[in-house]
Parts: C-alpha cells; sequence; structure tokens
C-alpha cells in the first residue's frame, strides 16, 4: 500500500501564493508519474500538473504560467507551487503517485482564494 499525505492549502487572497506538497510513504520501490488534480463543488476532477520520472512536465492551460510542479525523489514528495492565484482556482487539491502501473490518491487539501 501506497499512503500519501498532502499539505500547504489554505485561504488566499486574489494574487496570492500557496505552496502544496505531498509526501508517499508506504510499499515504494519506483515511482512514476506524480501529478496534482482539483476538483471544484459541483465540477469533475481535472489535472492541473504532473511530472513524469523522467522530468517532463504537463500543465493543464489554464494554470501555465502560475503554477508550477516539483518533485523531489529521494523524500518521494512532489510539490505545487501556486502563484497568481485566482478565485476559479478555488477547489480540493488531490495529489497522485502512479506506481507499477497504479495510481493512489490523497485525500485532498482545500483550496480557496478569496478576498
Amino acid at each position: 500500500q501506497v499512503q500519501l499525505v498532502e499539505s500547504g492549502g489554505g485561504l488566499v487572497q486574489p494574487g496570492g501564493s500557496l505552496n502544496l506538497s505531498c509526501a508517499a510513504s508506504g510499499s515504494i520501490f519506483s515511482i512514476g508519474t506524480m501529478g496534482w488534480s482539483r476538483q471544484a463543488p459541483g465540477k469533475q476532477r481535472d489535472l492541473v500538473a504532473r511530472v513524469f520520472s523522467g522530468g517532463d512536465i504537463d500543465y493543464a492551460d489554464s494554470v501555465k504560467g502560475r503554477f508550477s510542479i516539483s518533485r523531489d525523489n529521494p523524500k518521494n514528495t512532489v510539490y505545487l507551487q501556486m502563484n497568481s492565484l485566482k478565485p476559479e482556482d478555488t477547489a480540493v487539491y488531490y495529489c497522485y503517485v502512479v506506481v507499477f502501473g497504479r495510481k493512489y490518491w490523497g485525500q485532498g487539501t482545500q483550496v480557496t482564494v478569496s478576498s
């Protein structure tokens, strides 16, 4: 089993920044893709950003230029630096990791962007 613990969510004003982190533990021998998705009330869960084991990165168009994803392999941790936050970024953010082809999800952390 793989466990994911997220931290870093909260309330921030428009234009502000937050840094999310997600640490994986458990039966981990090799982690593939690590990423973040988000789900706003009444909407589906959408990919925000992901970083592949080889280092390639994908971003949703809505966050390009504002968000930055990174991973620390020795620590089995993935980060999401979010800058220039907008009210439409408000959602529950979920991290995930892929281990031997299986996707594991974190419990989610709330990000609220409001004045």
